[in-house]
């Protein structure tokens, strides 16, 4: 029976007794062999040498055949072995797509479609079934063939299909070691063979962007969490109002609605704030949620560590602001790093625009997915940033084994039967159950079965019982056109036809800008964003009862914001505030703060004040700000404190005359964000329930049916962490900059007080919290970096490291140093411009980073340019392996030659595919 093999990233099976656990080191055992084997070139019981490992090296010169093809199609390749398809029909060009992307990267396709369906465990085994079985109740894979069955478009479906077809002929007669080293190790444990690519593969990957960009279902449990450890006050300090005062929203001028230009106030009146849930109703759910939240953290977030670390920068700047005279448009996406990258870059060109083939387009996609997803086209440009729509809400129900109450009847299940296909091992069976209001998210887990018996609940809730359970509601579980977005953005030529496309964008939500070669500029807020018939959306709602829940409807189209050549000549989006407060529609409670948006605003205002104009290479150095706002706001406060302790004086002299600016060699910035650090752990973290706290971090609290004095005897226990490191709190972000910003001239607020540690006294005052942070932040350093301080750097403690998705992430030591690269010394850091995020809770490492960076030069699109975070290929020896890194590091940008001339200038191969 084949052993159990690694997982994907972000999952993590049960040990499953000591069985498992020998099974586990067997599989190790022989992927370690197999490594030595590829790398010295010799095996057990067959023989393994460079000519296998280079075996799934695509073919990139010469000619091929491609069954289906109607005429040829030339795949031009440049030094970092990007790709440029032409082709005579669209056919033909999405079936060469598919082919060479199978060529690049089928691994993380195949890996990629597996999640999405719920089937790792056919890859992976086992471990993988708990979830699989999460991910088959959200049902991704199922909401996709509905919407390939009989929601999408005729042209959509042919392109799919198309794609589809070119994949599958890269596979036709193809062994696994034929397609990637990693399906060889695979084999050694799984007699897994990968199975043909369909439409409905390609669809699924847009619900998994939808999930990872879903907004604050997050935030929605943290603050359920709290409840248990904080009061009502205590929650609104640590989720503030978003700061209009000082950090522009988006959209600030312009229309709103294309068809009447102002608001029905009768269909938008139930977009009330407050709280949501009845009265007590949550008090008892800590269990459910903290579960859910576990729940949550073993999926693998293919976009990044969920919440308002997940964003993006994008901004265009008119031509009458920029030295070429024409629309420069910037765009960075903010996602997790992995090896490859997410993004794959590709230009689509038909060597004559007609009916029958329709494309002449270039910039990034998903390996996996047909057509561009960012960049441009020979009229237009566009660029995402995620809006983050409040696009789901948890609903607490009243289940019993007949059904949910609702409305004070007992409403039967919509129930489905799952089988979770386990490779070398029996298949699990599952059965889903679904409310009004989504799938039963809380049968995923054993220890949500039987809850809440304790729980204080009012008059106002159903009788306890067995508690409650939690369903899920979320735009993404309907049917949808963003399939049919994609493609039709590739063919807009103008902002009519941009927004357009724009209406079928419904999942994710994201905020769309837009230039074209007339000189217009623009920004649409798309998507399917509910209308809650009561309440904000902040917290679980009662669902069982009709007063709650979501409007048929949701916002219209026409009634979303959008701006068209704003006056002040330029347009920024990085998940602030899309809108101001007058907007009658509740878009979300839960923005980004704006620390990056007014970071950029402040950079463009200055330039244009001062009568500069902007040009490429400025739009590139905005892109690599590292100035720290908080920073500039607390270093004059910590540098007013006494310090006493020579070593720590000594530490504190770093930050006298520093700019606040982060880069990689720099001592002060190290020092500045280990304080910080130890300010939000002291001040917050130490004060937080240990669901939300880093798992394995342990500290001695009160019981939790204490009362009256403390007394360390008697009523302290001892209470570790539970939560990811990478999604723990306080995160550090800068929904944290505005808590402390707000605290900031309250000495004695009770957040600043701290009790006893060891050979530290409590803290009562701010700046004695800040001394003691300065101390403990010192020694910190100290352990990591060294004593002696002209030694350290920010670099050091803030390191990118590339992970293969897969086996090189959870697989052996030396399987991972095989498959992994790094580490890196990065500037940067959380809500900068340069967003190299750090989970303040968790350490320093690099969590997620500007995944590419293009800047369009719009109308000479050949002066463009853009960069990949890793390279082309997924084969870990391939020379595009990771050589857009290193420039990448550096801040660099590659030319990006678009037109048939300048990418013939650049091609280094060509690869002919014949019928």
């Amino acid at each position: 029976m084949p052993a159990n093999t690694t997982a994907p990233s972000g999952t993590t099976g049960s040990a499953g007794g000591k069985t498992g656990r020998k099974k586990g080191r067997r599989a190790r055992l022989i992927v370690i062999v197999l490594v030595l084997a590829l790398v010295a070139g010799i095996g057990y019981g067959a023989f393994w040498s460079v000519s296998t490992v280079r075996a799934s090296y695509p073919q990139t010169t010469g000619s091929l055949k491609l069954d289906g093809l109607d005429g040829t199609v030339d795949v031009k390749r440049d030094s970092y072995g990007i790709p440029q398809l032409y082709a005579d029909s669209d056919a033909d060009l999405f079936r060469a797509q598919g082919f060479v992307q199978a060529q690049d990267r089928f691994w993380e396709m195949d890996v990629r479609r597996h999640l999405t369906a719920g089937r790792l465990s056919e890859m992976f085994g086992s471990g993988q079934v708990e979830t699989d079985a999460f991910l088959r109740t959200l049902g991704w894979h199922k909401v996709a063939q509905e919407e390939y069955d009989d929601v999408l478009s005729e042209d959509t479906k042919k392109n799919l299909q198309a794609y589809a077809d070119g994949v599958n002929a890269y596979l036709e007669g193809r062994d696994g070691k034929d397609i990637s080293v990693e399906y060889a190790a695979l084999g050694l444990t799984n007699d897994y063979k990968p199975a043909k690519w369909t439409p409905v593969d390609s669809v699924a990957w847009l619900k998994a962007m939808a999930w990872d960009l879903r907004g604050n279902m997050q935030d929605e449990i943290d603050r359920s969490l709290m409840t248990s450890r904080l009061d009502t006050k205590q929650i609104e300090d640590l989720y503030p109002d978003y700061p209009y005062d000082k950090h522009d929203p988006i959209v600030s001028e312009g229309a709103i609605s294309s068809v009447t230009g102002k608001f029905d106030s009768e269909a938008t009146a139930s977009a009330s704030l407050g709280s949501t849930t009845v009265a007590g109703a949550t008090d008892g759910l800590n269990t459910q949620l903290a579960s859910l939240s576990d729940t949550l953290d073993e999926i693998p977030a293919l976009l990044g560590p969920n919440g308002t670390g997940i964003g993006s920068n994008s901004w265009v700047v008119s031509g009458e602001y920029t030295t070429t005279g024409q629309p420069l448009l910037a765009n960075d996406p903010h996602l997790a790093p992995q090896l490859p990258s997410l993004w794959y870059q590709m230009g689509l060109h038909c060597r004559e625009i007609s009916a029958k083939c329709q494309y002449d387009t270039a910039g990034y996609t998903f390996s996996g997915m047909p057509g561009v997803i960012i960049g441009h086209n020979q009229d237009i440009a566009w660029g995402f940033t995620n809006l983050g729509a409040d696009v789901t809400d948890l609903f607490l129900e009243k289940v019993s084994a007949d059904g949910y109450l609702y409305d004070g009847k007992v409403k039967p299940f919509t129930v489905r039967e799952e089988t979770i296909k386990v490779a070398g091992g029996k298949s699990r069976k599952i059965t889903v159950r679904e409310t009004n209001n989504g799938p039963l998210v809380s049968d995923r887990d054993s220890e949500l079965e039987k809850v809440g018996q304790k729980a204080p609940v009012t008059n106002a809730a159903p009788d306890r019982a067995d508690g409650y359970a939690v369903a899920l509601k979320w735009t993404a579980l309907d049917p949808g056109h963003s399939m049919d977005a994609v493609f039709e953005l590739n063919r807009a030529k103008d902002f009519t036809s941009f927004r357009k496309a724009a209406q079928h964008f419904e999942v994710p939500s994201q905020n769309l800008i837009y230039a074209d070669t007339k000189g217009n500029i623009g920004y649409q807020a798309p998507g399917k964003i509910p209308v809650r018939l009561k309440g904000d959306g902040t917290m679980p709602s009662p669902g069982w009862s009709s007063e709650y829940g979501w409007k048929k409807e949701s916002i219209p189209f026409d009634e979303l914001p959008y701006e068209y050549n704003p006056e002040r000549g330029y347009i920024v989006t990085a998940n602030q505030a899309v809108i101001g407060e007058e907007y009658p529609y509740l878009l979300t409670k839960d923005w980004g703060y704006g620390t990056r948006s007014q970071r950029i605003n402040d950079l463009i205002q200055s330039k244009i004040k001062g009568g500069g104009k902007i040009s490429t290479e400025d739009m590139q150095k905005m892109q690599m700000d590292n100035t720290s706002e908080i920073a500039a706001l607390l270093v004059p406060k910590l540098l007013k404190i006494n310090i006493a302790d020579k070593n720590v004086r000594e530490a504190q002299k770093l930050l006298e005359g520093w700019d606040s600016t982060q880069e990689p060699d720099s001592a002060a910035a190290a020092y500045f964000n280990a304080v910080w650090r130890n300010i939000l752990k002291l001040a917050f973290g130490d004060k937080l329930p240990k669901e939300l706290r880093v798992e394995g971090e342990c500290l001695n609290v009160p019981r939790a049916d204490t009362s009256g004095p403390v007394d360390e005897q008697n009523t302290l226990v001892r209470e570790c962490g539970r939560r990811d490191a990478d999604t723990a709190q306080p995160d550090g972000g800068d929904r944290w900059y505005q808590v402390v910003k707000n605290l900031l001239d309250d000495q004695d607020s009770d957040w600043w007080k701290s009790p006893k540690s060891g050979r530290d006294t409590a803290t009562e005052t701010r700046d004695q919290l800040f001394a003691r942070a300065m101390k403990d932040a010192r020694w910190e350093l100290t352990a990591k970096l060294g004593k002696d301080i002209t030694t350290w750097s920010w670099g050091r403690l803030h390191q990118l490291n590339l992970k293969n998705q897969t086996l090189g992430t959870e697989g052996p030591g030396l399987l991972q140093r095989v498959l992994n690269r790094g580490p890196w010394n990065l500037g940067g850091g959380e809500a900068a411009v340069n967003a190299t995020g750090w989970n303040a809770a968790g350490g320093y490492e690099v969590v997620w980073v500007p995944s590419m960076r293009m800047v369009v030069n719009v109308g000479d699109w050949d002066k463009s340019r853009w960069i990949n975070l890793t390279g082309a290929s997924g084969h870990a020896f391939s020379a595009h392996y990771t050589d857009q890194t290193d420039k990448w590091v550096n801040g660099e940008l590659l030319d990006w030659s678009f037109g048939t001339n300048a990418v013939a200038h650049t091609t280094k191969d060509t690869l002919t595919l014949k019928p």
